[in-house]
């Protein structure tokens, strides 16, 4: 029969909030980063990354980020997404994670992650964010919804996909993005990130 290991169990209502995040984030896992761009109704541009980031519906195209506070108040992306409603989720790739490392810095409201970080802006089509010129793929987006997280310091925000940018090698004939071309940073627990792996197709059953 095979060693199996001792179970370790945790009851989060007794733990720090730091070690259910600790607990939470390297478990779940890997996850993809969402690089946000946003406005401000004064036209000050904004740009941080977010791993708590997925798709959430295809008809119409929704996505979801969760921003949680920083000490003193609401973080830059959450206030400009109060005030204007609308982003770009930039997918990095490999190439530009130093990049996005540098965006995710706790700056003073009003400066330009984009200069921050060596990175050119590039217009968006139908919202006001610039996004990442650098990027190989952007989702422009409209605030639907915004839901605070009970008992959280996070705030869920739901957005509908307006408009796609994506370069053209990435797509194959029938219209999927390649992932392996993509080469989407993904997060870890902790400091850590994580190439994308070995990829392998399963047919769901009948």
């Amino acid at each position: 029969m095979e060693n199996i290991s001792t179970l370790v169990t945790f009851d989060p209502q007794v733990l720090h909030p730091r070690e259910t995040y600790r607990l939470l984030t390297s478990l779940v896992v890997p996850r993809p980063i969402a690089w946000v761009s946003t406005i401000s109704a004064n036209d000050v541009p904004n740009l941080a990354p977010f791993s708590f980031f997925n798709a959430v519906a295809g008809s119409p195209p929704t996505v979801m980020i969760s921003v949680g506070k920083r000490s003193g108040g609401l973080k830059d992306t959450l206030r400009n997404l109060q005030e204007t409603g609308e982003f770009v989720v930039n997918l990095a790739g490999q190439g530009l994670a130093q990049a996005l490392n540098i965006s995710s810095a706790s700056v003073d409201y009003g400066v330009d992650e984009f200069e921050l970080a060596g990175l050119e802006k590039a217009a968006s089509v139908k919202v006001r964010p610039p996004r990442v010129a650098q990027a190989a793929a952007a989702l422009e987006a409209r605030v639907t919804q915004m839901v605070p997280v009970t008992g959280s310091a996070y705030t869920m925000v739901l957005g509908q996909v307006v408009y796609y940018h994506i370069r053209e090698e990435l797509l194959d004939p029938e219209g999927w993005v390649n992932a392996v071309k993509l080469d989407p940073l993904l997060r870890l627990g902790g400091s850590q990130y994580a190439h994308l792996g070995k990829v392998f197709e399963m047919p769901r059953p009948n």
